[in-house]
């Protein structure tokens, strides 16, 4: 007789990578294109040769790092295995039980109702707008007095989409006090557009705000899984409580010490990147396609029923984007090559 599971497992949504296939140009996962600079990969080599003993547990050293770089103490900073190990601990910091809620926009990251589900809480999303925006108003009203977070990805994850100032100003001055804010920002150093705001620039008057970072993107790192949440003192303690003991390995966080000492060299890439993404959306408006502005490191194409033609059609060109059955398909912004070849194929589809 096979051991109980939880029945509400049979209907958690699977959570789809993007696909690597050999010979193929890989557009699915958002991921940079250059590898680590030199002095990173050393870093890491070096991490690797004490690998025999356990991380530091604490992550003492890479907190203190990130709490100098953003002006906070070490309180108020939780380093996790990727930022989104941190969304599922925000979800059982503050979720308890299947009564409580976490709101989300939709389509976002699709990461969020999983880590909801998993984490014991119910998920309700909330559509974009006709622009492909989070729509706050919207998002207001799906708050009712047992929802206990709501994730705002801006930029939105997969649409690129950006709420400004005084949208993000206005929701955040509206959600009630004692309900969490996850503000993830994993594409904030790819944000050219000035009315985005810096989410951390926000924290110090709302207390209910986390702002969560990753290394996995800007930084290179996704292999090897950082993420950090910036917030008030008590909610990085109770993440602190729920983390998976040893989570952030070595290699890990000797990476990312490295990377706060590369900033230069990472964040000068991300302008070549924003250059490549303008050029990549103009192109393909040229070409007749609809492509929201975005203010990451892919581009939407909200192509409807014609989303899985379109990607089987790259993938025959062997370009792999990532398609959302019915709605749209995300393309990482790469080098220029790799650009222009997905440009080719875009051009030569008239599904």
């Amino acid at each position: 007789m096979d051991p109980t599971i939880r029945a509400d497992l049979a209907r958690l949504p699977a959570y789809v990578p993007g696909r690597s296939v050999p010979g193929s140009i890989k557009l699915a996962s958002n991921e940079v294109a250059l590898p680590p600079p030199p002095a990173i990969l050393d870093a890491i080599a070096r991490a690797a040769a004490a690998g025999n003993r356990y991380p530091d547990m604490g992550v003492v050293e890479l907190t203190e790092r990130l709490a100098t770089r953003h002006g906070v103490t070490p309180d108020r900073v939780a380093v996790g295995c990727g930022s989104v190990s941190l969304c599922q601990q925000l979800v059982q910091v503050t979720c308890g039980s299947s009564a409580d809620e976490v709101v989300f926009g939709w389509r976002s990251f699709e990461a969020y109702p999983i880590v909801t589900q998993v984490a014991g809480g119910t998920p309700v999303g909330v559509l974009l707008d006709d622009a492909h925006r989070h729509d706050p108003k919207a998002m207001l009203a799906a708050i009712t007095p047992t929802t206990r977070l709501v994730f705002v990805c801006n930029p939105n994850n997969p649409t690129g989409t950006a709420l400004g100032r005084d949208d993000l100003l206005s929701f955040l001055d509206a959600v009630p006090p004692h309900v969490a804010v996850v503000l993830d920002e994993a594409y904030r150093e790819f944000v050219t557009d000035p009315d985005v705001p810096d989410g951390l620039t926000l924290l110090d008057t709302r207390p209910n705000l986390v702002v969560l970072r990753t290394f996995s993107k800007a930084y290179r790192l996704a292999g090897l899984r950082v993420g950090y949440a910036v917030g008030a003192p008590a909610v990085v303690e109770a993440l602190r409580k729920v983390t998976v003991a040893f989570s952030v390995n070595s290699l890990a966080q000797a990476a990312a010490l490295a990377a706060l000492d590369c900033l230069p060299e990472l964040l000068g890439a991300c302008a070549s990147v924003v250059h490549e993404r303008a050029r990549v959306r103009a192109e393909l408006l040229a070409a007749g396609y609809e492509v929201p502005e975005s203010q990451a490191n892919f581009l939407w194409l909200p192509l409807g029923a014609r989303t899985v033609g379109f990607a089987e059609h790259c993938a025959r060109a062997k370009i792999l984007v990532r398609p959302f059955a019915g709605e749209g398909a995300r393309v990482t912004v790469a080098g220029a090559g790799d650009n222009d070849a997905f440009l080719a194929a875009a051009r030569s589809f008239d599904g």
